[in-house]
């Protein structure tokens, strides 16, 4: 199983990264930012690009992304 580090890396065209993570870089990535991520990729029709149920729960579950972001 991929880790969202492996699949985003290895999976996500460059540029796609960038326009999704721009400006937000030193924090972990949002859900919202994933599913953005989902979603160009369906459209573009590289469905297998995208992760696996299991790889996705296990990111979510582990900490690797995070649902929502409270400010401090």
């Amino acid at each position: 199983m991929r880790s969202f580090k492996d699949w985003w890396n290895n999976s996500v065209p460059s540029d796609l990264q960038q326009k999704i993570r721009k400006g937000d870089e030193n924090n972990k990535p949002l859900l919202n930012q994933i599913n953005y991520a989902l979603l160009q990729l369906h459209l573009s029709g590289n469905h297998n690009a995208k992760p696996s149920h299991e790889e996705l729960k296990n990111c979510l579950h582990n900490g690797e992304v995070d649902v929502l972001r409270m400010n401090k």
